[in-house]
């Protein structure tokens, strides 16, 4: 960009001619931090803005979706403070009870050690010990995406603050009779050996085998198919539907369970399918949840046949073979047996694993504790219908309300020794006891606390007002609960989100955790592919703030978030960012250089030129529709609206506009440099929020002012000029069309041209200057020959061609050029005029060739007007 150091002012200090972000970045956030900008005061008088940060686990790191959200959650409260709001971005970390556990025991496992060679109390120090040393790295990387977050107030989901919050709600829900003890279904972790919750339970296609067996004999036999073959071992009864003919004569009889040498019944039950398979299914109570409903309702026995590490244990030949082996085993004995009726293998079905180890699940019955979610779940959802929690985006209410008004109980115990231990005790003589917080255990002989510890999520359910320190009642939490709002991706709206809403109004007397729920999509690749290291296109996020700065990652992000849509990223895009972010140091530093100023009153309008109206029109339009796409959490929207502000309006054709005012000087040099001045001020502070760093260094530089952090969030003046906005849309069109006729005829942009320009009686004419340096026309000397004439917008722009292109060559070119758009235009159309073709082919290739038609139609006019235009021997 061109610079005049001519102009230069004292006031403004002279920028680097680059802009290194390695270099800033780290320095300003640590200046931040230090002079307390995220910080939350709840004793202040300004409105509350209150927002969560989805605590990472203690054992992550920072991956894309984390940077994703981070960015949108930054934006969001970066322009609250601005805006006046004493706000809190709450920060914190979950003990992620599974994952941290294995991460310990892999790195005892290294010593030759388990964690029962330490024992519980020795574990769980070295847990601590772990956590201190190794855990947390996230925060860094949080600080250096520019998280601002109120880390004085960092919790954590095992600190003692948070226990005692724990353990409160637990009595309370215990004494309420919503969390009970029962032995049910569960999703069990042979290699974790632990209950884990649904959503620790990855779905994924596996190749596995499907028997059909009978059982039974003659016309008392029935066929069953099954995936699990050993869990046979454990059938107590088959099931068919009660309208089923086929089977009508057996419901009430025994018939022979192969292998076993038991007899089981043969029962009706309106769950059974009769259009699928044989129409009869087995029904294994301790090892399918569907089969333990169906034995519940018939009153039928739980067989559990493995035990915690999936070994079985029916006695007999198989007793002590893994699940797997006894499968193999089983189907080969009952093939021996003549059972088995059909085999297909391989047969592909969707099996759940354990999301952190990836053993295959087992559905085993086992004694647990329960949350009775139903009143809770009910209050969840009416709080939403009610109005007074909004899902945003309003589509997703559904799947919110198919979710909560269809949960069944929560399985809240985990076999586990890390995490919060239930506080429940066992008496000798079969006694319960819950104790709460500010209560003393029982104690004696006999007594002992249950050994089980909370799902992670009972305790991360219970963050919007945990971290506010209740249930004491803080001031805090009266300032800052309930929390404005919720930013969190749209796959865990059933279960974090469904959790802090039931537990939310459960504890805080009815009122809910949050205002508005924002859900957001996944981020994927480019291709829209999921990102997963076995995929091979998993990106470190750091990696691309390293090369391209953390400001490119962020706005790349947030231009590409639509509310509950996934989001596609590639590093081409975050180069993109990087170059937008050039472009604003460099058009700042040239203003700055050139007279931009924010010193003094705005001139009135009346000594501004229309090019300076027009951009101040533009600015407060943009403002306003920023302000507008920020309420709508549409971050993708105003992030295009200040791309094009920042980047068309201002870098291209303001100051383009305007730098025949700046090196002309005199007063209204001066004018148009406070405009610029106001506008860069403006335009820096709605960009700060997604691309803080940057913001900063250059808002700091032109305004002298300590941060852009504290500063006021822009308003809408009022001020637009319509006038002024059609009188620069006019240059716009003699600049655009000129700039297009010079490609077309081969010109290089900076290749200069002399033309004779008619502008009188049009708003054009103040422009003139304008409009020949960007466009490079020279004055019409001695010798001028208007070889091509172009009116536009009410002017004509006559220019001289004879000494710029060889016009035998060009003709020559866009002749044959036009030759085969014709051949194009000719070969479409027969095509199209074939009846019996057009009877055969299918709609998209008919439809493809209308559009070459069309194209060929486009081209033929444009080169039939170049051809015209080039000038005449």
């Amino acid at each position: 960009m061109t610079e005049n150091p001519q102009h230069q002012t004292a006031s403004n200090p002279e920028l680097p001619t680059q802009y290194a972000p390695a270099e800033v970045e780290g320095k300003l956030y640590e200046r931040w931090v230090e002079r307390g900008y995220f910080e939350a005061d709840a004793t202040s008088d300004k409105p509350p803005f209150t927002v969560v940060i989805p605590p990472p686990n203690v054992t992550g790191s920072l991956h894309l979706g984390h940077a994703f959200e981070h960015t949108l959650i930054d934006a969001l409260t970066r322009r609250k403070r601005m805006q006046g709001y004493e706000t809190l971005w709450q920060p914190g970390m979950d003990h992620a009870g599974i994952a941290t556990q294995n991460v310990v025991e892999r790195e005892l496992a290294k010593e030759g050690k388990s964690r029962h060679d330490l024992g519980r109390e020795a574990f769980i120090d070295r847990v601590w010990q772990w956590k201190g040393e190794s855990g947390g790295q996230i925060s860094g990387q949080m600080k250096r995406l520019g998280d601002g977050v109120a880390w004085s107030r960092e919790r954590f989901t095992m600190d003692e603050g948070l226990s005692q919050a724990v353990q409160t709600i637990f009595k309370k829900l215990y004494d309420d009779e919503l969390i009970y003890r029962a032995e049910r279904i569960i999703n069990w972790c042979p290699r974790c050996l632990t209950a884990i919750s649904d959503i620790e339970v990855e779905y994924q296609d596996d190749d596995g085998e499907l028997v059909s067996i009978r059982y039974g004999e003659g016309e008392d036999s029935i066929v069953v198919a099954t995936t699990r073959a050993e869990t046979m071992l454990g059938d107590t009864a088959v099931a068919v539907h009660p309208e089923d003919d086929r089977y009508k004569h057996l419901v009430g009889k025994e018939i022979e369970l192969p292998l076993t040498g038991r007899r089981i019944p043969v029962v009706a039950d309106e769950h059974v399918d009769p259009e699928f398979g044989t129409g009869a299914v087995k029904v294994t109570p301790a090892h399918d949840p569907n089969d333990f409903e169906i034995g519940q309702r018939h009153g039928l026995p739980s067989l559990a046949v493995m035990d915690e590490h999936a070994i079985i244990t029916a006695h007999g030949p198989f007793q002590g073979l893994d699940r797997l082996e006894a499968r193999s085993a089983i189907v080969g004995a009952l093939r021996a047996d003549g059972r088995i009726v059909a085999e297909k293998r391989p047969y592909v079905h969707s099996v759940g694993h354990c999301s952190r180890c990836k053993t295959t699940i087992e559905p085993r019955l086992s004694m647990q504790w329960w949350v009775k979610v139903g009143p809770l779940a009910k209050a969840a959802g009416d709080a939403v219908r009610d109005g007074r929690v909004k899902i945003h985006p309003q589509e997703m209410e559904k799947r919110y309300f198919d979710w909560v008004d269809n949960l069944h109980d929560w399985c809240i115990s985990r076999q586990l020794w890390w995490g919060h231990r239930i506080p429940v005790w066992y008496g000798p003589d079969g006694e319960i006891v819950c104790v709460g917080p500010d209560e003393q255990p029982p104690s004696g002989e006999g007594w002992t606390q249950e050994t089980d510890v909370l799902d992670t999520w009972f305790s991360s359910g219970l963050w919007p007002f945990s971290t506010l320190g209740w249930p004491e009642q803080t001031e805090s939490l009266a300032k800052f609960y309930p929390n404005s709002v919720l930013v969190t991706g749209y796959d865990i709206l059933f279960f974090w989100v469904a959790r802090m809403m039931m537990f939310g109004l459960y504890a805080m007397d009815g009122t809910p955790p949050f205002h508005t729920i924002a859900l957001h999509g996944m981020v994927r690749d480019q291709f829209g592919k999921k990102m997963s290291k076995s995929f091979g296109n998993a990106v470190n996020p750091l990696d691309w703030m390293d090369k391209y700065g953390s400001d490119a990652l962020r706005f790349t992000l947030a231009r590409g978030a639509n509310p509950g849509v996934d989001v596609p990223i590639g590093e081409d895009w975050v180069q993109g960012s990087r170059n937008f972010a050039n472009k604003i140091w460099n058009a700042t530093r040239f203003a700055l250089m050139n007279g931009a100023t924010i010193e003094g009153e705005l001139p009135d309008p009346s000594q501004m030129s229309a090019t300076d109206r027009w951009i101040l029109s533009k600015l407060n339009k943009t403002v306003a529709e920023v302000d507008a796409f920020y309420d709508d959490f549409q971050f993708s929207k105003l992030s295009e609206a200040l791309f094009h502000f920042a980047w068309d309006e201002v870098f291209d054709w303001y100051v383009e506009l305007s730098k025949t005012t700046f090196f002309a000087g005199g007063e209204q040099a001066k004018v148009s440099g406070r405009v610029l001045g106001e506008v860069l001020d403006v335009m820096l502070r709605l960009l700060h929020p997604v691309v803080p760093f940057v913001t900063e260094t250059l808002w700091t530089t032109l305004t002298g002012r300590e941060s852009v952090v504290i500063a006021d969030w822009p308003k809408d003046s009022g001020f637009r000029d319509a006038a002024a906005e059609q009188e620069i849309e006019l240059v716009q069109q003699v600049v655009t069309e000129v700039r297009r006729f010079r490609s077309d005829q081969g010109l290089q942009p900076g290749q200069k041209v002399p033309a004779e320009l008619t502008l009188t009686g049009t708003a054009l004419a103040p422009h003139e200057a304008a409009i020949r340096q960007l466009l490079r026309l020279q004055p019409a000397g001695d010798g001028f020959h208007a070889t091509a004439s172009l009116p536009v917008a009410g002017a004509t722009v006559a220019l001289d061609l004879s000494g710029t292109i060889d016009v035998e060559a060009e003709r020559k070119r866009l002749t044959k050029d036009l030759g085969a758009a014709e051949k194009e235009k000719a070969q479409a159309n027969a095509k199209l005029g074939n009846e019996a073709f057009l009877a055969k082919a299918p709609d998209n290739v008919v439809d493809k060739i209308r559009t070459r038609l069309a194209k060929a139609d486009e081209d033929i006019a444009r080169i039939t007007a170049q051809l015209a235009n080039l000038p005449q021997n």
